[in-house]
């Protein structure tokens, strides 16, 4: 392990120990207390919409509290503290608890990199990087959800968002981009040493803007892959909630890894306060993390001279999957215990089941993280929680992953050990 890894790990281990005590202390009584009452609440108005006599119905109606006062602050106050929720038919299947955060619904940008954007703009504005309504832009390559996230904490926020994301992501996201008002540019993949790579023309477009005597403020490229805002968000964010909403009974978590900040920042929370938890790397093939977790070494035979068809992942699955490391991995990469390899067919095969079975529509990074999730669920044996993220709606990918995989109704159309076996 090396001093830059452990300086992270050990001090996010006693950051975490105070950021639980404070949470515990703070927030557990509070919440059950509010959560009893709710919960009367609700019985209570069950009970009373089966009298069928309204002038009853309102005697009884006008006897009841209700609470209120819960007013969010914007849209930036519906980001975070998302449902946790059993994937019913996974945890029959396996015997295992396996969970999965709601994440995409958060209010914003509708995935969990909502916390990275809102985290990277607050950061930037307590240095007076950014001015609302001065003309400041915000600049970033991404395949797609860390955009939308931004272009629409952008617009509550009083700015810009030009985005640079590679022309073959599924055309929903650069649509949505530019009905919430985001300057785009889709550009053809490249690896990350070409200088019109997506993630480096945004750095040189916030330096043009910064530079130009043309344009109105400022150009901030945010810069996700390596900025420390990411992995915080869900150290201070992600990582506490499932330990909250758990009660702290948690054997594992799963989760992808792109810019690498999700699967660090929990680790780091949820380690320090459980010594025994494990963390599973979920990677789509062609990736190289899942080799640099078990091997130490990024090489993919996908990834040979001459059998690639794009210049960075041969995969049809958006979000995740890199062959790099970033520094946001690398905060966490010592954390992580094992990595799953999940494969284009087991991703849509899981996506279908999960819709057939769960009625849960989503994106391709939530199907991998759900196979990886399923297998990890059969090595560890029944009676173990697993709890891994829902990132996005399968709305976002029917161009390019949900396409010609219609369900249609249909039961029984998928096996789930053929899925796991594939």
């Amino acid at each position: 392990m090396s001093d830059h890894s452990k300086y992270y790990i050990t001090g996010a281990f006693v950051l975490g120990a105070v950021v639980a005590v404070g949470l515990q202390s703070l927030q557990q009584h509070s919440r059950e207390a509010a959560g009893h009452q709710q919960e009367q609440h609700q019985i209570a108005l069950r009970r009373l919409s089966k009298i069928n006599d309204l002038d009853t119905l309102k005697k009884n109606l006008s006897d009841i509290e209700i609470a209120s006062g819960n007013i969010k602050e914007g849209i930036e106050g519906c980001i975070g503290d998302t449902p946790l929720i059993k994937i019913k038919s996974l945890s029959e299947a396996t015997g295992c608890e396996i969970l999965a955060k709601a994440e995409f619904l958060n209010g914003a940008g509708n995935s969990p990199k909502d916390r990275v954007a809102l985290s990277i703009i607050q950061m930037a504005e307590e240095r007076g990087l950014l001015v609302p309504h001065s003309g400041d832009t915000i600049y970033e390559g991404t395949v797609g959800s860390t955009g939308i996230s931004l272009a629409a904490i952008c617009r509550a926020r009083g700015y810009k968002a030009h985005i640079c994301m590679p022309n073959d992501m599924a055309i929903e996201k650069s649509d949505l981009l530019l009905k919430l008002g985001a300057e785009v540019e889709r550009v053809k993949p490249a690896p990350i040493v070409d200088q019109n790579q997506f993630v480096n023309l945004a750095r040189t477009r916030a330096k043009e803007h910064t530079d130009s005597n043309e344009k109105p403020g400022r150009g901030l490229f945010a810069d996700q892959f390596e900025n420390e805002a990411n992995w915080r968000a869900h150290f201070t964010g992600t990582g506490p909630e499932i330990y909250e909403q758990t009660g702290g009974a948690v054997d594992a978590f799963v989760s992808g890894a792109g810019t690498g900040g999700t699967i660090s920042g929990v680790a780091l929370f949820l380690k320090s306060k459980l010594p025994d938890f494990k963390v599973v790397l979920a990677d789509p093939q062609g990736s190289g993390l899942f080799n640099k977790v078990k091997y130490g070494v990024m090489f993919d035979p996908k990834e040979r001279e001459g059998t690639r068809r794009r210049h960075q992942v041969d995969t049809i699955v958006e979000g995740i999957g890199i062959n790099r490391v970033t520094h946001n991995f690398e905060v966490g990469r010592e954390l992580i215990d094992d990595a799953i390899r999940v494969t284009d067919e087991q991703a849509t095969s899981m996506a279908r089941w999960l819709v057939e079975h769960d009625g849960i529509f989503v994106g391709s990074s939530s199907a991998v993280n759900c196979v990886a999730a399923t297998k990890l669920a059969k090595q560890l044996g029944p009676g173990h929680r697993i709890v891994t993220l829902l990132c996005d709606s399968g709305a976002r990918h029917l161009s390019k992953f949900w396409a010609n995989k219609d369900v249609g109704g249909a039961e029984n159309d998928v096996s789930l050990d053929k899925i796991l076996a594939s």
